[in-house]
């Protein structure tokens, strides 16, 4: 681990480095969703569109709506993880039956 531990260091700062630096070099930007800019997009092009189709499911507040999100998340990184896993293990186990 001490060979990789300068390279795990170096992969972190970037990370942190790409999540702060939007919110330090823009401070009065407001990070909206593609729902919205399609919405003024769509405005913009035809004022007198009528949307054709309703949501099922209107969560009740921003804070859902983002527990949603985040569980979304979740599950699409456990199914890379188990992907990415699965993937290792068979060149591992493939190796062992040579």
């Amino acid at each position: 681990m001490t060979k990789r531990l300068p390279i795990v260091l170096l992969l972190l700062a970037i990370c942190v480095v790409i999540a702060v630096y939007p919110l330090l070099t823009i401070p009065d930007s407001e990070f909206g969703g593609a729902d919205g800019a399609a919405e003024e997009v769509v405005a913009a092009v035809d004022p007198d569109y009528e949307p054709w189709a309703e949501s099922v499911i209107a969560p009740p507040g921003g804070e859902t709506e983002s527990l949603l999100f985040c569980i979304q998340a979740g599950i699409g990184c456990g199914v890379l993880g188990f992907g990415f896993g699965y993937l290792v293990a068979r060149k591992k186990y493939r190796k062992g039956d040579d």
